[in-house]
């Protein structure tokens, strides 16, 4: 039990370190969805670092995600083990909420576990299958797909999540929507970046607003996916990043690159008070 609280403490540490977006929305939970929550998030995470992943080539990356894709998918559990084997040669540079996700499904309550593996085994097959691709998206069906597993999916996730705990039943196409609203205020975000290392999410022949409203129509749908939740406290997680995500696609439109850490707090305080 000491063991177990101390994982959880860590995992909100490592949580706090990845992400300013949905630290916030995930303490603000109450115990039980919170620890659910963080270690579901950071199971995404860690392959999502992978991906991401400016020191690996995109055949290293492929071979990473439909290894631990397997192994996330193998019916007699998690192979710990053989997961630390596989990214031994690159423990080095990966950071440690990758190293750790044997780690974050440990927490992760038994009734749910399932799901959340699943969700993000089939999330690394297909982050796998557009690393082979070089992430080039031409039309908006590419981009809808590679937004649906990079981020769809947690979308997914989290209704499967609230499902279990309290019987919320939602949507599954507007959770993708919600996911997919975030991503893509994410790309428009990270442009410049992203082109620096050399890959596009923006479709061939799209114009910038072509983008622009393609975040808002998804954002959009993201609203109407909280209207089939009756409770309060995911509620209140579900519209921290939503509004943040709105705020900072209005700051893009005006040239900004983001928003400040006062607007993000005046933000959560609005929505929390």
């Amino acid at each position: 039990m000491i063991e177990n609280k101390k994982l959880h403490k860590e995992a909100m540490h490592v949580l706090k370190l990845t992400s300013r977006t949905f630290y916030i929305p995930i303490n603000l939970l109450e115990p039980t969805l919170k620890n659910t929550v963080a270690s579901a998030y950071l199971c995404m995470r860690a392959i999502d670092e992978i991906e991401d992943h400016e020191m690996l080539d995109p055949k290293t990356k492929q071979a990473l995600l439909y290894a631990t894709s397997a192994l996330l998918n193998n019916e007699n559990g998690f192979d710990v083990v053989k997961y630390r084997q596989l990214l031994k040669e690159y423990e080095s540079i990966l950071p440690e909420v990758t190293l750790r996700l044997g780690d974050w499904i440990m927490i992760c309550p038994e009734g749910i576990v399932g799901k959340v593996k699943e969700s993000t085994s089939i999330m690394a097959n297909g982050m796998a299958d557009w690393a082979g691709k070089g992430w080039y998206i031409r039309s908006e069906e590419e981009l809808n797909d590679y937004t649906y597993y990079v981020a769809g999916l947690v979308g997914v996730m989290l209704s499967d999540i609230w499902k279990w705990y309290d019987n919320t039943e939602t949507d599954t196409d507007l959770a993708i929507a919600f996911g997919r609203g975030l991503q893509s205020v994410n790309i428009l975000r990270n442009q410049q970046e992203d082109h620096e290392r050399g890959v596009n999410f923006i479709p061939d022949e799209w114009e910038l607003d072509d983008m622009f409203h393609y975040a808002t129509q998804n954002l959009s749908l993201g609203k109407k996916y909280m209207k089939d939740i009756n409770n309060r406290n995911i509620l209140l997680f579900c519209k921290i990043p939503l509004a943040l995500a709105e705020k900072t696609l209005k700051a893009l439109k005006n040239g900004r690159e983001k928003i400040s850490r006062k607007e993000v707090e005046t933000i959560v305080g609005e929505i929390t008070k």
